[in-house]
């Protein structure tokens, strides 16, 4: 009885190639689908966000340089609401980043990105936060300067390559902005 049983078994299929190029096929299409959701999506950003005037270029002169910094930009926001990315005319995307703190105010170039100066008048506030769109880190692990552009108030995060110069970056910052406003005060 024990042989009649053995011979009788027979093994399943070991695959069913047409199911699974089918579901293979349609798990890429879905990918895809999401993928081409997330690009409009950026896209329509930055239709919404096209008041934005497009951003200043550093001077042909703007003075020595008092601070530099190599590191990472994380992007920029809506002032106050770290959650609300501005993608126009190239914010959104993060690069590595090269800023350099003169009298005439900040420059930021970013190899392969648009590079953008924020003028001395414009600056409004340094801080050090944990979070800017997309990007969480420990607490005091990102440079937030806050700075005006047309009628907008705008967050933009920076992440040194040597955080330890996060805390002279946000004091050299706020000084300028300090005295900037006490100079407008006094005309």
């Amino acid at each position: 009885m024990a042989a009649s049983l053995a011979t009788e078994q027979k093994s399943a299929a070991v695959t069913d190639w047409a199911a699974r190029i089918g579901w293979l096929v349609g798990l890429a299409l879905f990918v895809a689908l999401v993928y081409w959701l997330m690009r409009e999506g950026w896209k329509w950003r930055g239709t919404l966000q096209s008041d934005l005037p497009e951003l200043p270029t550093a001077p042909d002169d703007p003075g020595p340089a008092k601070l530099g910094m190599s590191g990472r930009y994380h992007g920029s926001t809506t002032a106050g609401q770290w959650l609300d990315r501005i993608v126009a005319h190239g914010l959104g995307t993060r690069s590595r980043a090269e800023l350099t703190l003169t009298d005439a105010g900040l420059d930021v170039v970013r190899p392969g990105a648009a590079d953008f100066f924020v003028p001395a008048q414009a600056l409004r506030e340094a801080r050090l936060d944990k979070g800017i769109a997309g990007k969480v880190l420990t607490e005091g692990g990102l440079l937030v300067v806050t700075w005006a552009h047309g009628d907008r108030l705008i967050d933009s995060g920076f992440r040194s390559d040597r955080a330890a110069e996060h805390g002279e970056w946000v004091d050299a910052l706020n000084n300028m902005i300090s005295k900037s406003t006490d100079t407008e005060g006094a005309r």
